[in-house]
């Protein structure tokens, strides 16, 4: 589903027009990656949440050469899916 799909969708459920709906989305968008960012967490609930994550430095290999590098420490952003969500798509068991 594009961006335009869901502005779509969402105005229709909302009774809005299209212009309100991509600011909503984009709103919740920029409160999501700020909230990331300070506390290290975004909860959506019912959905998942966005999570700040460290990762140690580690040995890895260079899949061209074979030669073995050091892959410096870094800190990533993942999404960890709710229980609720799964269970909406994969049935709950």
């Amino acid at each position: 589903m594009t961006k335009t799909q869901l502005q779509t969708e969402l105005a229709e459920a909302t009774e809005t027009s299209r212009k309100v709906a991509g600011l909503f989305l984009d709103t919740l968008t920029s409160i999501a990656y700020r909230e990331t960012k300070r506390k290290g967490e975004f909860v959506l609930p019912g959905f998942g949440k966005l999570v700040k994550q460290k990762r140690k430095a580690r040995k890895g290999r260079n899949p061209a050469t074979g030669e073995a590098i050091k892959i410096p420490a870094k800190t990533v952003v993942k999404f960890r899916i709710g229980k609720a969500a799964k269970d909406a798509v994969l049935g709950a068991k």
